[in-house]
């Protein structure tokens, strides 16, 4: 097998398909994986990617239920991760995050997920895959999550910077899923929709103009980056974003805004992007 990408093209996979060397998961809804699915892929809910605990039902599982999840799936360390999704990059994102904080860096995102793969009339199937579990067993790495305390600290600290990939009327304050609306202090908005190009079933916007419009707000690659949405879903696709320009500075905010607006002790604006 070549060494592939991190961000790699459906036609890239479909050459690879049957390699014992990869492991391909699917992190679709439930009925889009029964309707149909790259061959061989399987399937990990999202669901099962966060926690679940109100109020910020976002928060990373705990290793003991991780290891067992991906064990579940297949994975170890000689395995290449290739994760797709049906929505343009949330959940396959957060699962990149997640094997960040695992200590599995070997992985690649298909470009567009599942709908650049049909739109290219690439192979899909209904039938299962044979899974042989496995052992695995991450070995978990804080730097890559960030806690409310993590969150406090970027705020007045120009080498940080914080994106909150949430719509801009949450962002405003006038859209409000949580006890309070508003935004972190200084976070800089930019909605996850725009990171895809509906023209092109909905890969990875432009990296090189993204890269000079994070550059010009201020989220650039010297700083140590922390994004977060509503449940660090939706940010899981400006995480891994980051990642394929090439940052090395990144956290995850996992308790993100249901966390952070439902305590009384953070600080919140409003209004537009200062």
């Amino acid at each position: 097998m070549a060494e592939l990408e991190l961000l790699i093209e459906p036609e890239t996979l479909v050459a690879e398909l049957g390699n014992d060397a990869l492991l391909i998961i699917d992190v679709c809804s439930a009925d889009s994986y029964k309707t149909h699915h790259i061959p061989g892929a399987v399937h990990i809910p999202p669901a099962e990617l966060q926690a679940g605990t109100k109020p910020a039902v976002g928060k990373i599982p705990e290793k003991k239920r991780l290891d067992a999840l991906f064990s579940a799936a297949g994975l170890n360390s000689r395995k290449h991760v290739v994760v797709y999704d049906d929505e343009g990059g949330g959940w396959a994102g957060r699962l990149i995050w997640t094997l960040d904080v695992l200590g599995h860096r070997n992985y690649s995102y298909v470009n567009g997920g599942l709908h650049a793969w049909l739109a290219a009339g690439l192979p899909v199937t209904t039938e299962l895959p044979t899974t042989a579990p496995s052992e695995f067993v991450g070995e978990w790495h804080e730097e890559f999550i960030a806690e409310a305390v993590d969150v406090l600290d970027a705020i007045d600290d120009d080498d940080q910077a914080i994106w909150d990939a949430r719509s801009p009327e949450e962002y405003r304050g006038e859209k409000v899923v949580a006890q309070r609306g508003g935004h972190i202090p200084g976070a800089i908005n930019i909605d996850w929709l725009e990171l895809m190009d509906r023209e092109r079933q909905l890969r990875l916007v432009d990296l090189q103009g993204l890269q000079q419009r994070l550059d010009k707000l201020g989220l650039s690659k010297d700083k140590t980056v922390i994004t977060h949405c509503q449940t660090h879903h939706r940010s899981g696709l400006s995480y891994m974003a980051m990642k394929i320009l090439g940052y090395d500075r990144i956290k995850g905010y996992h308790g993100s805004w249901s966390e952070w607006g439902n305590r009384e002790d953070t600080p919140i604006n409003t209004g537009a992007n200062p």
